[in-house]
């Protein structure tokens, strides 16, 4: 498909900038079938049904993004994917300054040298020392915000906190399974009481995920790996759910992805535990997913093109144009949406 079909106008004073406080007071826009309403995150318990399950991503974003210099020359590198205990693949600012085996000082005693160049212009780092890789990021790094928050302010101290979400164990992440970011305990207390139950998977998300598709059709687009890990033991609650007659309703486009990749012909979902680069794009069957809790996505990007193949091209773009004419908060700090496909 061309990808210029997923694009749409968003004024600017529409991006959020810090989250809403408290964390459950955003709105949310439900998407059903073809129907578009508006309701709040404290709406949840009433939207689902007793038997379903939300499936959460556990993982926890560390201080990726660092500045440093080699030599004269000032870098700037967002790790978004590690390689091994001490390596990290990064995307780098000023890459054309550093050459395999430059060593790179990025402040507090925390080195690395370049390694290798992958074919899109990443940099593996490997970081010199004993200490693990995320103490010197603690030392040296800083949250790694999306670039359109970025751009317009600096990262400081309360983002440590509203840039993590209320399940976050499983360090890795360089963004946020930010869809998850709304949820508090009072609110989760409130879905038990309903019947609503939840898991946790962990995918640990990429900056990738913020890289823009300069192909002209989806087709040309390749996706960031990303990895992945569902344990035997949470996959078979999953599986009995749906065998039970309830919803998989994923919070997050990353819980969705890594669902769907773990998911075999049939639906059922397996142990999996691996990088995963699904694409998703109008046309997919959906295997595991009924539902999907997640936030305002960026024009052409993989993340719309992947709500508009659970809704349809047609219902999403009225759905975003509804949420702006209603000034919904969009992206990672901003509210929320619940899409329910007529299947379900």
């Amino acid at each position: 498909m061309r990808v210029d079909l997923f694009d749409f106008d968003l004024p600017a004073e529409l991006i959020a900038l810090r989250p809403a406080k408290p964390r459950d007071a955003a709105r949310l826009l439900l998407v059903e079938g073809d129907q578009i309403s508006d309701k709040a995150v404290l709406d949840l318990p009433n939207l689902l049904r007793p038997g379903d399950v939300l499936v959460f991503n556990d993982t926890r974003v560390i201080p990726a993004q660092l500045e440093g210099r080699r030599r004269e020359a000032s870098i700037g590198a967002t790790l978004h994917k590690r390689e091994g205990p001490r390596d990290w693949w990064a995307f780098v600012r000023n890459a054309k300054r550093v050459r395999d085996g430059d060593v790179i000082e990025f402040g507090g005693g925390v080195c690395a040298s370049a390694v290798e160049r992958d074919e899109q212009g990443a940099i593996l780092l490997s970081f010199h020392g004993d200490e693990p890789v995320e103490v010197l990021l603690e030392r040296a790094g800083r949250m790694p915000l999306p670039p359109y928050i970025a751009s317009r302010r600096p990262a400081d101290e309360a983002d440590r906190e509203d840039y993590q979400t209320m399940f976050a164990r499983e360090e890795g992440a360089v963004a946020a399974p930010t869809a998850a970011l709304h949820f508090t305990p009072r609110l989760i207390e409130q879905l038990e009481a309903r019947g609503i139950s939840r898991e946790t998977l962990t995918l640990h998300v990429g900056a990738g995920t913020f890289l823009p598709v300069k192909a002209e059709d989806t087709t040309e687009h390749r996706m960031h790996a990303e990895w992945g890990r569902i344990d035997a033991e949470t996959a078979g609650r999953l599986n009995a759910v749906r065998a039970s007659g309830g919803r998989l309703i994923a919070v997050g486009t990353t819980s969705l992805r890594l669902l769907e990749s773990a998911a075999d012909d049939g639906g059922i979902i397996q142990p999996f535990e691996s990088d995963t680069a699904i694409f998703i794009t109008p046309g997919y069957r959906f295997k595991a997913v009924d539902g999907l809790v997640t936030n305002f996505h960026l024009p052409k990007s993989t993340l719309f093109m992947l709500v508009s193949a659970l809704m349809g091209l047609d219902v999403m773009k009225a759905a975003y144009r509804q949420a702006v004419e209603k000034g919904y908060r969009f992206y990672s700090y901003g509210d929320g949406s619940l899409l329910l496909p007529a299947r379900s």
